[in-house]
């Protein structure tokens, strides 16, 4: 009997159980090619943002990552740990569903998969179910996020991105495998939604086609937003003096309006609080209902240049200073 090829297989068995397309095979790519490819349609973990539910990425982020304006991701930490955390994930679950009573067995998918009706909609899946049309995700988060975890309950963005899993490969369900760090291990299922598959692709439709048009979301207050364009209008020489004319200028009156109002704020919240300490003198503790209150003595340490300039007159430090450049933003009222 001739060989068979386990990847080949493989293959088959994605198109006869699950309804997606491969689009690439990710043995055969390389980091860069990989990335380039990303940027090609709308992932699963950039589903979340598309719908406002990513806390680190913004749709005007996502938009000006996919025309090819932003630069390269760093790879962090928490990124690493992920990777190379995942298969222990993988066996978590597989242990957690066996002591449950429902075992399941899990395999590497090593394609990148499209949507066989919206090609823009790709899927890069952790794990695939053995014997059922279904995916697993695997996730490592941070104790900090433990909160989260609560009375059943999961991350938000971790649920778009299992629905769009869903969507892209037409499955059954959706495991989520969560590693806390140091604290437990959960795993919950996500049953297949057709109305929310359905909302889900209406939105990414209408954000694919502002990245086809070159038409980028609107601007918003997230960090991610904020980041994005100071990566990518680094400005020019002051000494040019560039100046436009700003079309929107009921934003500047608000952004002013909402300057006035934030002081006014800052100073109401700086009142609450003297009040507070005012009524707990030298306590260092004070309770309200099911609320604590903590006034406590805390020592900083700076550290004083001009002390040791005075103290070692001949000792140049300048090779310590460490030069930012950055964009200062200010609006002030031209005096006619």
């Amino acid at each position: 009997m001739p060989k068979t090829n386990k990847k080949t297989n493989t293959k088959r068995n994605i198109s006869k159980v699950m309804k997606a397309n491969v689009f690439a095979d990710k043995a055969k790519l390389t980091d860069e090619q990989w990335r380039e490819l990303r940027r090609e349609g709308i992932g699963g973990s950039d589903a979340s943002a598309i719908v406002g539910m990513n806390p680190y990425v913004s749709p005007f982020s996502l938009y000006m990552d996919k025309v090819g304006l932003l630069p390269e991701k760093e790879d962090n930490e928490a990124m690493r740990q992920g990777r190379d955390l995942e298969e222990y994930v993988a066996q978590r679950f597989r242990e957690a569903t066996e002591e449950d009573g429902i075992p399941k067995k899990t395999k590497q998918c090593g394609y990148m998969l499209q949507h066989p009706k919206y090609p823009f909609m790709l899927a890069n899946v952790d794990r695939l179910i053995v014997g059922e049309n279904a995916g697993l995700e695997c996730k490592t988060t941070s104790v900090m996020n433990l909160k989260k975890f609560k009375n059943g309950e999961f991350p938000e963005q971790y649920y778009v991105q299992c629905v769009h899993y869903l969507a892209v490969t037409g499955a059954d369900r959706w495991y989520l495998a969560v590693l806390i760090l140091n604290q437990g291990f959960k795993y919950f299922v996500i049953e297949r939604d057709e109305n929310e598959i359905a909302a889900l692709i209406e939105e990414e439709k209408a954000f694919w086609e502002k990245v086809q048009n070159e038409t980028p979301p609107s601007a918003d207050g997230m960090d991610a937003t904020s980041n994005a364009l100071d990566d990518i209008y680094t400005g020019a020489d002051d000494s040019d003096g560039m100046a436009v004319n700003i079309t929107q200028g009921s934003i500047v009156e608000n952004l002013l309006a909402l300057e006035v109002e934030k002081k006014a704020l800052e100073k109401e919240i700086e009142k609450c609080k003297n009040i507070i300490k005012a009524e707990m003198g030298d306590a260092v503790y004070g309770t309200y209902s099911n609320y604590k209150v903590s006034w406590t003595t805390q020592t900083k340490k700076t550290f004083d240049v001009s002390a040791l300039i005075k103290a070692h007159p001949r000792l140049s430090i300048d090779k310590y200073y460490k030069t930012t450049n950055f964009r200062k933003f200010t609006i002030k009222e031209i005096k006619r």
